[in-house]
């Protein structure tokens, strides 16, 4: 690591502009996370307008405090209303709610603000240790690594995601041809648009995510909540006590490093990270019998777990170009429009950049830390509020900023297309992250597969051949075969134990 460039990284985010954004970012986070349905992904979605002509430094910073810190507001409708206001915190609801219901929701949101500030905190660290050293290792990729990295990361989020798989595939499927729409950057010809000539230049990337993930979620969840009426839990002393904080010290630590390693994975994230997290404490707990009835540690890990990996998932994306989930896939399309390209280049190029998000890390956190908990209150309040007013205006929002990304009314009518499927997406069972992070990486698979045959003069077999791109060739196989393997040995159990009743039989 470049000491040097890591301490010039602090002087970036000293900036008072840049400050300032990393306020506003963490503060749009906290209430995103705690409006249930919208998401840090449809949120950033919706700003990106917004972010054209900024600098790049402040609006990533800003992009980036969004992110994680709708991880923290997540927290407080799980725990008040039973109502996961983000997706990583759905397995929080379990002990959340049940020990809010005894009168200890304010117990359980000062223990996950307090684990959310260490998971994210231990994960900058590995972030500024790490992110360097990968970046390092990355510049020996080529074309054919790069092809064979961004078909693993599809593959991952469709089969280690949450959700059914062989929905999954179908929807990076999806993503994948929708990529392909517009004129071939080889040859010139026109593909899937049908005459069209604003398809000519393909489906832009903000629109598509701004649809599934802004219209599309706004119309499932209000659908979903009509007719519903949540009273928010009351809120008592946020201050854990110390005999809370030691039983919950074992899981804030367990958190943090199952946080980090599956957030750096693509296809992990916070939500597959929150999972596992709890069902490590539960497994290993001598009183499993408490989860989901209040133990404090189903509420430490997953918020622990879910912070961590928000940070580590900026490790692939700054240092290979490779988004790890959804929203992710979103600030690399934010990066695109910035003029800046996302790779192991960034770390040289632009040390500023690279260095001054990950030290606004560092005071997003601790912005968080010392705003989640007076801040508590006003958010109950907030919640009050119905989703019938709150809906309009961010579809409003939504509208306004398609329309000035190109002045193109033909962008709100696509933008709205893809609403309507991403409404039907979830109503059907369809999660909208696979096809938006295949959309991103299908041009990214398409173009370096044809430099890599223009390399090998049309022999597929040097993918095999060279080293790296063959081992990622390799876990790409195994990724595929795995729930493959798996499912036929629990077939045969199920087969096996079906018999069991019968051979007692005979012997009797």
């Amino acid at each position: 690591m470049d000491v040097s460039a890591f301490l010039e990284g602090f002087s970036v985010v000293a900036e008072p502009r840049n400050l300032l954004y990393c306020l506003i970012g963490v503060l749009i986070g906290m209430l995103i996370g705690v409006l249930p349905g919208l998401g840090p992904a449809a949120t950033i979605a919706i700003l990106l307008p917004i972010v054209y002509g900024t600098d790049p430094v402040s609006a990533i910073i800003m992009l980036a405090g969004i992110f994680y810190g709708a991880q923290y507001g997540g927290t407080i409708t799980s725990v008040l209303l039973r109502l996961p206001g983000e997706a990583s915190s759905v397995v929080t609801v379990f002990d959340g709610f049940a020990l809010a219901k005894q009168g200890k929701a304010g117990t359980a949101l000062g223990i996950a603000a307090i684990g959310s500030f260490i998971g994210a905190t231990v994960s900058i660290i590995g972030l500024s240790l790490l992110a360097p050293v990968i970046a390092g290792y990355a510049l020996d990729f080529g074309p054919p690594e790069m092809a064979a990295l961004a078909l693993l990361g599809v593959l991952l989020v469709s089969t280690i995601g949450s959700g059914h798989m062989l929905k999954a595939l179908i929807a990076a499927g999806i993503g994948m041809l929708l990529a392909t729409v517009g004129r071939d950057s080889f040859s010139g010809a026109e593909r899937f648009t049908f005459g069209s000539l604003q398809l000519s230049d393909g489906i832009d990337f903000v629109v598509v995510a701004m649809g599934l993930f802004g219209v599309g979620e706004i119309l499932y969840n209000l659908e979903e909540r009509h007719g519903k009426v949540h009273a928010p839990a009351k809120v008592g002393n946020v201050w854990p006590s110390r005999a809370d904080l030691k039983e919950s010290s074992g899981a804030i630590a367990r958190g943090s490093g199952i946080g980090f390693l599956l957030g750096v994975l693509p296809g992990g994230g916070a939500v597959m990270s929150s999972l596992a997290a709890y069902a490590t404490e539960k497994r290993i707990s001598k009183t499993p019998e408490r989860f989901g009835r209040g133990a404090i540690q189903g509420v430490a890990a997953p918020e622990t777990a879910n912070n961590a990996a928000a940070t580590s998932s900026f490790i692939p994306l700054l240092t290979l170009g490779i988004p790890a989930n959804a929203s992710m896939a979103i600030l690399f399309g934010a990066l695109l429009i910035l003029g800046v390209t996302p790779g192991p280049q960034l770390v040289d190029e632009r040390p500023d950049l690279f260095w001054g998000v990950i030290n606004s890390m560092y005071v997003g956190n601790l912005i968080l830390l010392l705003l989640s908990i007076p801040l508590v209150g006003i958010f109950v309040r907030i919640l009050r509020v119905r989703p019938a007013i709150l809906a309009p205006i961010t579809v409003l929002i939504t509208v306004l900023g398609v329309y000035t990304i190109n002045n193109s009314v033909f962008d709100i009518y696509v933008m709205i297309i893809f609403g309507v499927v991403g409404y039907l997406m979830k109503k059907l069972g369809f999660e909208p992250g696979p096809l938006v992070l295949a959309f991103v990486l299908g041009g990214l698979v398409e173009a370096n597969i044809r430099r890599s045959l223009i390399i090998f003069e049309g022999d597929p077999t040097g993918f095999v051949t060279r080293p790296i791109s063959g081992t990622i060739l390799l876990v790409l196989v195994l990724v595929a075969a795995w729930p493959i393997v798996s499912g036929i040995r629990k077939r045969r159990r199920a087969a096996a134990v079906a018999d069991q009743p019968d051979r007692e039989d005979l012997r009797v």
